[in-house]
């Protein structure tokens, strides 16, 4: 097995870092190692194939912003936007990250340990017959799926309680679906959301998802693998027809 690619980029500006990433991948290196980043953004930005590449420190925005393929590991939190209109592949970040997380997301996974800002899963749809994922183990701040157009946003809330407090939850939804553990107040629900049922079959279909978070953190998926969860989906697929009338 070839040794991975390390690089120091203590320093180093995003740019030459990204091109270094690019032309990496496209020559055939599988794994790349990022030791020392501290704000380098857009790592892993368009990059495709089936790259491994593991981060140490906290990369800056737009983290696989454009990715089509790769696995992007963090050790440490990452700042805004991680998975930005990401096609293919996953994110696993080892922390925390900031705001609009998975912003328009059209496929892949993106796995965050602990806390997301605000508007995590902004504009998420599906595309091409892909299901874009973003799961949280902690908790999220407001307008969580804002304007969601397709896909799952997952809030499993461990050592939170509630899960989620802020407002706005779906605000604008009118596609996919987001699942939060215990139940969510109704006056936290942004305008065009619902809440439903979670059934014994949601826990079977969410149920790898569930495994698959907890096993690359390792977590006991076991307390989390029951209906104890909110369903909340979209109250219909024009949230705002209201507001645009003609006279």
């Amino acid at each position: 097995m070839a040794e991975p690619l390390v690089i120091d980029v203590k320093g180093m500006h995003y740019s030459p870092l990204n091109k270094q990433i690019r032309a990496a991948v496209a020559s055939g290196v599988k794994e790349i190692v990022l030791n020392n980043v501290l704000g380098q953004r857009f790592i892993g930005n368009g990059v495709r194939g089936d790259a491994k590449i593991t981060i140490n420190g906290v990369p800056g925005g737009d983290l696989g912003m454009f990715m089509s393929g790769p696995e992007c590991e963090v050790f440490g939190n990452a700042e805004h936007a991680p998975g930005n209109t990401m096609d293919r592949g996953s994110l696993i970040i080892h922390g925390s990250a900031g705001d609009a997380v998975a912003h328009s997301m059209r496929g892949g996974k993106v796995f965050v340990e602990g806390n997301i800002g605000y508007r995590g899963g902004i504009h998420m749809k599906e595309y091409e017959g892909k299901r874009p994922i973003l799961v949280i183990g902690g908790t999220s701040h407001a307008f969580l799926g804002e304007y969601m157009a397709g896909g799952l946003i997952l809030v499993l809330g461990i050592d939170n309680e509630p899960a989620v407090q802020d407002r706005g939850i779906g605000s604008g939804i009118h596609g996919g679906e987001i699942v939060i553990r215990g139940d969510v107040d109704d006056n936290l629900l942004g305008v065009g959301a619902k809440k439903v049922e979670f059934t014994d079959d949601d826990l079977v279909r969410l149920s790898p998802v569930i495994e698959e978070f907890c096993g690359r953190f390792d977590i006991d998926p076991t307390p989390f693998l029951d209906t104890n969860y909110s369903r909340i989906i979209p109250a219909s697929a024009r949230p705002f027809a209201g507001k645009y009338t003609w006279e």
